[in-house]
């Protein structure tokens, strides 16, 4: 099983403000319900939250939550106890890619214990106001696949790149 991480991140590499994101990006949206239909998504409690209640859980794809609190209720989720464990649910079922989808402690510690495989960016050409923020990358441990560039226009404030990378 593949192992992504996919995140919208600014240049000074803030992803998140106030549980929300700092940035209204149509195409990122769009981009995001693409990839990840069809997959397991995990994500950390925070970051779940911060998703509109009339989103969770995300549809079209199986919705795993990570929490330390055993009776956190996520209706229509799988609740689990750590990162590692929402993983093996993945793979148990066969899940040819599972996506873990924020926020900053989850990509943390997936990075830091090398679980991801490919990483699915956007990068915002801007720095923003924001208080989550993604982790540092080393450049030497990761390929570059693709990139697509996407101009800012009336629907989006900022420019930005959708970048493809994978482990080296």
């Amino acid at each position: 099983m593949i192992v992504s991480a996919i995140a919208a991140v600014a240049q000074n590499g803030i992803i998140g403000n106030k549980g929300d994101l700092p940035w209204h990006l149509p195409d990122d949206l769009k981009y995001f319900q693409r990839i990840t239909t069809g997959h397991h998504v995990i994500t950390g409690r925070k970051n779940y939250e911060s998703i509109p209640a009339k989103f969770r859980p995300l549809k079209d794809r199986v919705n795993i939550v990570v929490t330390r609190n055993t009776n956190y209720d996520a209706p229509g989720a799988l609740v689990v106890d750590s990162l590692t464990a929402g993983l093996e649910m993945a793979h148990l079922v066969n899940e040819q890619e599972a996506f873990i989808i924020g926020g900053g402690q989850i990509y943390r510690e997936a990075l830091t214990m090398r679980l991801v495989d490919r990483l699915y960016l956007t990068l915002v050409h801007s720095d923003v106001e924001g208080d989550t923020y993604f982790p540092q990358l080393d450049p030497g441990e990761w390929n570059e696949v693709t990139r697509t560039r996407h101009e800012a226009d009336e629907r989006h404030s900022y420019a930005f790149s959708f970048v493809v990378l994978e482990r080296v």
